[in-house]
């Protein structure tokens, strides 16, 4: 069986959304050092989750998707706008395609629920990443978590 073969749907039971939050533990509390306590949030409750899932059920990657009043501090008040964030894949999945993939599911989320363009917070070194799959920086640089962000929007 091939281990880069995976699917990417949105988290509807709790093993989906326990499987989003445990790559983000290893990701952004692991790797980057972002403390525990401020990884995960009241948006967690609200948010629409997508998962990346190995076909053998192993958890590859997730992010989150804020809309309506829950994206609007986000968004700069635009309730039009969603709010893409905690993305995050695990290091073994890194160079499949499964970053690109749950931006696209997010994106489509955003979609079927109306909104017009979708914004993130990306860390200054992923800059790239987003801007191949058509965001645009906006506004200056800033501190989150510690790390170094920028704001970028999409037009869906």
């Amino acid at each position: 069986m091939s281990t880069h073969a995976y699917v990417v749907r949105v988290a509807e039971d709790p093993a989906d959304r326990e499987a989003c939050f445990t790559v983000r533990k290893e990701v952004f509390v692991g790797e980057q050092g972002v403390p525990e306590d401020i990884e995960y949030d009241a948006y967690d409750a609200v948010a629409v989750h997508v998962l990346a899932v190995r076909v053998d059920g192993v958890p590859l990657g997730t992010g989150r998707l804020l809309y309506g009043a829950a994206a609007a501090g986000k968004t700069g008040g635009d309730v039009t706008v969603g709010s893409l964030g905690r993305l995050a894949v695990t290091q073994a999945a890194r160079g499949l395609g499964v970053g690109a993939a749950l931006v696209q599911a997010i994106e489509d989320a955003a979609r079927a629920r109306g909104l017009v363009a979708v914004d993130l917070h990306a860390q200054t070194h992923a800059l790239a990443f987003y801007e191949r799959l058509g965001y645009v920086a906006y506004g200056p640089e800033f501190p989150d978590a510690g790390i170094p962000h920028r704001a970028m929007r999409r037009v869906l």
